[in-house]
């Protein structure tokens, strides 16, 4: 049968790879050029934080998920080649992070992502 394929993008991959205890799935769901803009209070509409290629974007998800936190995957609507879903996280003293994404797919990967994500303060 050869190498394992990589798993493809889908509602229930996703969630495995946001529910699941590292990174490591949700970065396999990445394309190799992906770019992923995020927007909150830090990182504004007019400045997103621009994260370009799989390498800056499993950065990013190894320092999230490192940290002690939960992670859900409330909602994902996927059409053709678009997907857009929402993540609510929360951490053990109870502050809260929710987030909003729209995807674009190529070949069951993700090649875009724009995130707008709030957290309690």
């Amino acid at each position: 049968m050869g190498t394992a394929a990589q798993p493809v993008f889908g509602t229930d991959t996703l969630r495995r790879g946001v529910e699941a205890d590292t990174s490591a799935m949700l970065v396999s769901l990445y394309a190799d050029d992906a770019e992923l803009l995020i927007v909150d209070r830090n990182t504004q509409p007019s400045h997103p934080k621009v994260l370009r290629g799989r390498d800056e974007i499993a950065a990013m998800l190894d320092d999230v998920y490192s940290r002690d936190m939960t992670h859900k995957l409330e909602e994902c609507v996927v059409q053709g080649d678009r997907a857009a879903y929402c993540e609510s996280c929360v951490y053990p003293d109870g502050v809260r992070v929710l987030s909003e994404s729209m995807l674009t797919l190529r070949d069951g990967r993700i090649t875009g992502q724009t995130m707008i994500q709030a957290w309690d303060e």
